[in-house]
Formats: C-alpha cells, sequence, structure tokens
C-alpha cells in the first residue's frame, strides 16, 4: 500500500478535498457526530494518506506537534473509509514512522475513541488517562514513547 506524506502547503486541491470529503463521510455521517473539523491544526500538519482504485482517499490522518519543545508530536483525525483491508493498520504505522523520523518526536499522543483502544494499542501505544467525553463519543488519551 503506497501512502502519500505531504504538508498541508503541498498539498493540492484535489487532495485536500478527498480528505475532507473522507473525514466528513465517516465521522459526521458514518458517526453521526457533528464538530468544527477545520481546527487549523491542518495547516502545520504533514497529512499522510492512501487512494483507493477510484481516486478515494482510503484514509487518512495529520501529524504535527502537540509541544514541540519537549519532543511530543500528535496524531489525529485518523480515518479509513474502507474497513477490513488493512489500511487502517498500515497507515498508523506509517504515520508513527513520520512523527519518529520526520519529527524526531521522543513520544506520540493521541486521543483515541475508547473502541479502537485495540487498534492503537497493536502498534504500542499505551492508555493514559481515565474515559473522557469529546463531541458526545467516549475518548481515552493514548502515548507512544520513542526511542529518539
Amino acid at each position: 500500500m503506497d501512502f502519500i506524506v505531504k504538508h498541508f502547503s503541498e498539498l493540492s486541491v484535489e487532495e485536500l478535498y478527498e480528505i475532507l470529503k473522507t473525514r466528513f463521510e465517516i465521522f459526521v455521517t458514518e458517526q453521526e457526530c457533528i464538530y468544527q473539523d477545520l481546527d487549523d491544526k491542518d495547516k502545520d500538519a504533514l497529512h499522510v494518506f492512501c487512494l483507493n482504485e477510484s481516486g478515494r482517499v482510503a484514509g487518512c490522518l495529520r501529524v504535527f506537534w502537540r509541544d514541540e519543545k519537549n519532543g511530543v508530536a500528535q496524531i489525529g483525525r485518523v480515518v479509513t473509509l474502507e474497513h477490513g483491508k488493512g489500511v487502517g493498520g498500515a497507515m498508523l504505522k506509517k504515520g508513527v514512522e513520520v512523527a519518529k523520523d520526520v519529527f524526531c518526536a521522543k513520544k506520540i499522543y493521541l486521543e483515541a475513541q475508547v473502541y479502537a483502544i485495540g487498534y492503537y494499542a497493536k502498534e504500542g501505544f499505551k492508555v493514559v488517562s481515565d474515559e473522557f467525553m469529546e463531541d458526545g463519543i467516549p475518548h481515552v488519551r493514548m502515548e507512544l514513547r520513542t526511542n529518539k
């Protein structure tokens, strides 16, 4: 599976449109979660995504600094359009690689929907908080320490 990694400023209009369309389709339509997706963090992020045979974004996530001074990167807006095809696992692995190799992060942080804890745990993330509600969906904070 080929993943594309681009800074926001490098995304074509078509790529940005497809990323936003996929995020909306899953988060808003499928999960029925009305929230402000456009939060300005996209502008400073590296976007990791892949395309399916029809040119749709099959999965995407973003990596950005949560706390650059202390070497903490954050992965967010993790979404897959096609379930059960290995897209999500491969994409998360690539996102972790980007955080480690490009950001040289000492720690990677994310906020996971509770049902997805196992998905992130497979990549080594550990739960570091109690459950909390975000946009009406139960979440936990998770972290992965790197060897950087």
